[in-house]
């Protein structure tokens, strides 16, 4: 009764605002024929208002209804599209743990096969060489794909510690001292660093590249490849070169080996075969047991 009630009143203002203008000019007699045209007109445009309202209102719900339709199945085709993408990088993602395990299972296999521990290479060393080696490779980075370069600076200065690796044929073509920056360390380097005239090794992947002769005799460009860790090696003059400070005599006078701005020196008498070895494209690394490096490498992980 009280809805009944309520509609009833809406339906009488409703026809008194239609009629009320005319109601009111009735007892105005002075004008009543340009009051009557008013009214008439108010009339007119006050129903035909009323009835545009309606008509859009009924005009419009099948479009809505459709729209609605449209935007659900477009948000389902997008819903699918999001689940395919999630599935395929799922399946990359598992892609990716299949092939580490096997490069980590081929360098275990190499490892023993050549019997590198004899020679004091770190196993693990090697393993994270390996698969920044295959990394490379696969991105087309590598020009040379035969040899392998590690200079494990885990290892003491005094000890035989750049390692000179043919990968085909699983030997070990040179293996020879190698300098560190003199801001790294004394016999140990365990600081480095990528700004420039920090006098540090930077760590990580290098890509050998052209030859040249400067101060230091027959030198070897390196690029670095790790983001944040060794991408300054041009800026800073990073090279492969002789040097004789890097030898059995000063080991012997000093105590311990000598040191450089940054550069991976190598025995002066050395570098007229390791140089050529390994120049024009081939992978190159500069390995320690750094926590922030190893979980941060843009080779090791990207």
């Amino acid at each position: 009764m009280k809805l009944f009630k309520t509609t009833l009143c809406k339906f009488f203002l409703l026809v008194l605002f239609i009629t009320g203008p005319a109601m009111f000019v009735e007892g105005n007699t002075e004008s009543a024929n340009e009051v009557s045209n008013t009214v008439s007109a108010t009339t007119y445009h006050t129903a035909d208002m009323i009835r545009k309202i309606i008509n859009y209102r009924i005009s419009a719900m099948p479009l809505y209804i459709n729209n609605s339709a449209e935007m659900k199945k477009a948000q389902m085709e997008v819903e699918r599209a999001r689940l395919k993408m999630a599935e395929k990088r799922a399946e990359l993602a598992a892609a990716k743990k299949v092939e580490l395990r096997m490069i980590i299972s081929q360098a275990a296999v190499i490892y023993n096969d050549m019997e590198l521990q004899d020679s004091r290479l770190s196993q693990k060393a090697f393993e994270y060489g390996l698969i920044g080696y295959y990394k490379l490779r696969k991105r087309g980075l590598l020009q040379r794909t035969d040899v392998l370069s590690i200079c494990d600076f885990s290892q003491s200065s005094s000890s035989k510690r750049m390692y000179i690796i043919d990968v085909r044929n699983h030997k070990l073509l040179y293996r020879t001292y190698v300098a560190h920056g003199i801001n790294s360390g004394d016999e140990y380097a365990n600081s480095f660093s990528n700004r420039p005239e920090s006098c540090k090794s930077s760590l990580g992947f290098y890509v050998t590249r052209k030859t040249y002769t400067g101060i230091n005799g027959l030198s070897l460009r390196i690029d670095g490849l790790d983001k944040g860790f060794n991408d300054h090696a041009n800026e800073r003059n990073i090279v492969i070169h002789g040097a004789s400070y890097v030898s059995l005599r000063i080991l012997h006078k000093y105590g311990v080996m000598g040191t450089t701005f940054g550069c991976p020196a190598v025995p002066e008498e050395m570098s007229s075969l390791i140089i050529p070895a390994v120049k024009n494209g081939t992978c190159f690394f500069i390995y320690y047991p750094s926590k922030k490096y190893l979980t941060q490498s843009t080779v090791l992980n990207g």
